[in-house]
């Protein structure tokens, strides 16, 4: 590593020694950064370097910023953090809000400082950031005020917060920035300096902090971003929130990066993002599946006729789903996996290479493979594990689940895959989501690709469910487009199918009809609570 200029070096010394390092990648020139490098300076003074000051940056109904208001912004963010609440290089900075102007201003003032950002679920109640306090050591807390409440009751409960700042129009850091400068000269930090601690959802156990560079924060950009070529004029939007690096590349990274504008929606939720789609002429949208399920839906209360492109992550993008979009809008959906270890997506396909149902091949700068348990490439065809390796990769802070995430230099993400001759890697299932039932494997997702072609389901999730005859059965959860349906009748019909449409043996022994399936923040359906 280069050697650092940060004054707290907790974080980086909390990084997994060296030789459990991933192997990192950088073949191709737009990930070959210089050895000093902060990411917030490169994005903002790089846009008015490139004479994109007067571009908007940001359209939201509360403010409109173009990028040198932004930048403006930005340093004067960071001159109050340096100045006001004592942050020293190096620190976490707790970042609590919904997707908003002020989140982003603080996230790149936290940057310019030489803080390391630390962005949380809207969502997150005590005990949950407590844990992330606790883990990131974290003293100083940005929040904006309508969610202070579990932040303040984590410092009261000892969590090691020191001091909370109200972010907003008319709350504390606002006041304080008005008197500030509006140049700033950014923390002179490495290239592999720690920006930013991205915490993973916590599903399968305690949450655990992925460690990202300042490099990386560009290479997301550079790698996938420019994948999707933006053009002067495009505005993307969608509902993942800033504190998940799929939001935070989709609406803070890429369009700078680019010179492009975000809109963000003024709430949570699809209604939301159609008002924003339709209020700002959006061109792109980012959201998962679930999403694009539901603004199908939504099309007729809505001018979304701006659309002309649109990314779907953070579950796998059935055919089925991606043929409806494509009825709907005319747009070719761009499917892509990625993962927090990561950064975000290293797998994808745009343009004529889309394949419906594949999610596509490594992004360029990015090698994946499929590997079996002796940890060697699979033959085309076979399942195995998704191995991948590039200029971003799993940096777990204190964590000894990071010898299980990377093997001789490789990210294993947790995916099963086959990969066919033409090189295109199809999606089976989350290795802890394939069902062994009667001796069969069988892949959860390919059955609910099944249920979606029918015309009854709106959604649905697959899982293995105990039974003691025959150990393990499939179950669906099924979502109908209309709930009067539900019944023995219309569980027959789904079965039968499925019969008809995949290997009998792999139909749903039991079908549970519900409301709505349990997701996160991030539009994920939450299996594991299906299972439980």
């Amino acid at each position: 590593m280069t050697p650092s200029g940060y004054a707290d070096g907790f974080a980086r010394d909390s990084l997994p020694e060296e030789s459990a390092w991933p192997d990192f990648r950088f073949e191709i020139p737009s990930v070959q950064y210089p050895e000093r490098l902060n990411a917030a300076a490169a994005l903002l003074d790089g846009a008015i370097e490139k004479g994109w000051g007067d571009r908007v940056a940001v359209y939201s109904a509360a403010r409109t910023l173009t990028y040198a208001e932004l930048n403006a912004e930005a340093n004067r963010m960071a001159h109050v953090l340096t100045d006001d609440l004592g942050l020293v290089t190096g620190g976490r900075v707790l970042i609590h809000g919904g997707n908003s102007v002020e989140l982003m201003i603080a996230w790149y003032g936290c940057l310019k400082a030489g803080g390391i950002a630390v962005m949380t679920m809207p969502l997150l109640r005590e005990p949950e950031i407590t844990t992330i306090v606790g883990k990131a050591k974290i003293r100083l807390a940005l929040c904006v005020p309508a969610l202070k409440e579990a932040v303040e009751k984590s410092m009261a409960a000892g969590s090691g917060l020191e001091r909370i700042a109200l972010l907003g129009q008319d709350a504390e850091i606002c006041q304080l920035m008005a008197g500030k400068p509006t140049e700033f000269t950014a923390c002179d930090t490495a290239a592999d300096d720690i920006a930013l601690l991205a915490f993973t959802s916590g599903t399968t156990g305690e949450p655990k902090a992925c460690a990202h560079f300042h490099r990386s924060v560009l290479a997301m950009a550079d790698t996938f971003g420019a994948m999707l070529d933006p053009q002067p004029g495009d505005i993307y939007a969608g509902t993942p929130p800033f504190a998940f690096t799929f939001g935070l590349g989709a609406f803070v990274v890429f369009p700078a990066r680019a010179g492009i504008a975000v809109a963000l929606p003024s709430k949570p939720g699809f209604e939301a993002l159609c008002e924003a789609i339709q209020a700002f002429r959006v061109t792109h949208t980012f959201t998962a599946p679930t999403g694009y399920r539901a603004l199908i839906g939504l099309k007729t209360a809505y001018d979304l006729t701006s659309l002309k492109g649109g990314v779907s992550a953070g579950e796998h993008l059935p055919e089925a789903s991606w043929r409806a979009w494509k009825e709907a809008t005319g747009i070719d959906l761009v499917d892509g996996i990625g993962a927090t270890e990561m950064i975000h997506i290293f797998i994808s396909a745009a343009g004529w290479n889309i394949r419906p149902g594949a999610t596509g091949h490594a992004v360029p700068g990015y090698d994946a493979k499929v590997i079996g348990e002796d940890g060697n490439p699979v033959p085309d065809g076979e399942i195995g594990k998704l191995a991948v390796r590039g200029p971003t990769g799993c940096l777990y802070l204190s964590d000894e689940r990071q010898k299980i995430y990377v093997k001789n230099g490789w990210n294993i993400t947790g995916d099963l895959y086959r990969r066919d001759p033409d090189g295109y890697f199809w999606y089976v299932s989350r290795a802890d989501d394939l069902i062994v039932a009667s001796g069969y494997n069988i892949a959860g997702p390919e059955v609910e690709q099944a249920l979606l072609l029918h015309d009854a389901v709106a959604e649905c999730a697959v899982v293995g469910q105990p039974c003691e005859e025959r150990g393990t059965i499939v179950a669906a959860h099924v979502v109908l487009k209309q709930p009067l349906l539900a019944g023995e009748e219309m569980a027959k019909e789904l079965q039968d199918f499925v019969k008809l449409t995949i290997a009998p043996y792999k139909y749903p022994r039991a079908i549970h009809f519900t409301e709505a399936l349990p997701k996160t923040q991030t539009g994920k359906i939450q299996r594991f609570r299906l299972r439980s």
